[in-house]
């Protein structure tokens, strides 16, 4: 089945998502492990941090400039405290009451107790999902996220778009 996102997108903002091919190999490859051996981590667009320890996201430059996105990203271990959120294109209210909305780290902890899942990788990650020019998102936020998900041993990533 093919899901077509941009189905659901506003023609104005269609042209900002659109990726050109350029002729180079996809990056997606065979999960070549059994989801119940698998380490898996979560990645969120809410813009959650964790609120005792971490610095928001950075709205002001947002507020004063609407059309920039945070590019940074935050690491939440799998025993995160309490969380905050930093999104202004986001309703907070129901991610606040319940963090599985946007992060479902006890949807994931009850599938590794089912054994669905091998287990829960110990550090996830949240981005500000609203983001204009992706310049920094393809040369600094996406390799760390990546390099912080290949040295924990995570096989896989479940990507929770809020």
């Amino acid at each position: 089945m093919i899901v077509d996102s941009f189905r659901f997108l506003p023609r104005s903002f269609r042209s900002a998502y659109e990726v050109e091919p350029t002729g180079e190999p996809d990056v997606w490859s065979e999960f070549g492990v059994r989801l119940a051996d698998a380490s898996i981590a979560l990645v969120t667009s809410a813009g959650l941090y964790v609120a005792d320890t971490q610095q928001p996201f950075d709205l002001d430059r947002e507020r004063a400039e609407p059309t920039w996105g945070d590019p940074s990203h935050r690491i939440v271990s799998s025993d995160a405290g309490l969380l905050g959120m930093a999104h202004l294109h986001v309703n907070d209210a129901d991610v606040l009451a319940d963090r599985n909305v946007a992060l479902p780290l006890d949807v994931l902890a009850e599938l590794v107790t089912q054994r669905i899942v091998g287990a829960s990788s110990p550090n996830h990650v949240s981005v500000m999902g609203y983001q204009g020019d992706l310049t920094t998102w393809r040369t600094q936020t996406t390799p760390a996220i990546a390099e912080l998900l290949i040295a924990q041993g995570t096989h896989g990533a479940v990507l929770a778009p809020v």
